[in-house]
């Protein structure tokens, strides 16, 4: 009979606990304002340089602009979320984590901070390349349902890959290598449907291209906002999601006790 209080009281600390640690990685950069500057202007101008240099000479059935969108989004979100790997390697090495463990706070709290300020990072970042893409002629026929729907595959895939990325800056020993090590998530997206479909691609590259987790978060992600039917890419996509949030959390949860607990 006692301990569904306790565990009442656990619980309101922790999100209590991971709020203020929300707070502290929204200030740090509301303090750099490049990193914002730099996750919005790389996908703008690649928007710029696919759809009026390249898009012309590209054929994917449809007008080029709404085709490359999503995939752009993607992108975006695979950018802002391996900087988590980068801000939590720097918290090691500054040694601010060895301080936290000495403070009366759920440990659980500052790999959450983290990875919820990488979440409305680029749920931001997403909103202002919507609009710009809006700007440049993106006119997508969504409904409500399917607005909120691709919402909620940017946000799982931000939080999966954000929980995958501070695990990785929990294993590097610079900010400079935990950079290098999140290289992949950005390549990843331009062996995929983002650009070209790939039907396209050499026989070779098309069998990764078409199954590597990239390609089905994308193809959902088109479908929604253009109102067609999902189909098996949206089971494939949340399954991804679902099985990288996973792998992530274990393994930056792991990461984080071993290394905090080699420095206590």
């Amino acid at each position: 009979m006692t301990t569904r209080p306790v565990d009442t009281t656990t619980r309101i600390r922790t999100t209590r606990d991971s709020l203020t640690m929300l707070r502290r990685s929204l200030r740090h950069t509301l303090r750099s304002p490049d990193s914002m500057i730099v996750a919005v202007a790389l996908p703008f101008l690649l928007m710029l340089l696919f759809v009026y240099v390249f898009g012309g000479a590209i054929d994917t059935g449809t007008e080029y602009l709404d085709y490359v969108v999503p995939g752009i989004l993607v992108l975006c979100s695979a950018w802002g979320a391996s900087t988590t790997a980068v801000s939590v390697c720097s918290d090691m090495v500054e040694g601010i984590v060895t301080r936290f463990r000495t403070l009366a706070i759920a440990q659980s709290a500052v790999l959450t901070g983290h990875v919820l300020a990488s979440l409305v990072r680029n749920l931001a970042t997403t909103a202002l390349v919507t609009v710009l893409a809006v700007v440049m002629g993106f006119r997508p026929s969504a409904s409500v349902l399917g607005w909120l729907a691709a919402i909620a595959v940017i946000a799982g895939f931000v939080t999966a890959l954000s929980f995958l990325c501070a695990g990785l800056g929990m294993l590097a020993k610079t900010p400079e290598a935990a950079s290098g090590f999140t290289f992949g998530f950005l390549f990843l997206p331009y062996v995929s449907s983002a650009f070209v479909p790939t039907e396209t691609m050499p026989t070779w590259m098309h069998g990764f291209a078409e199954y590597q987790p990239m390609t089905p978060i994308i193809e959902t992600l088109r479908a929604l906002l253009s109102d067609a039917p999902v189909g098996s890419a949206g089971w494939t996509a949340a399954a991804w999601i679902v099985g990288i949030g996973c792998v992530g959390f274990g393994f930056a949860t792991s990461a984080y006790r071993r290394r905090a607990d080699s420095r206590a």
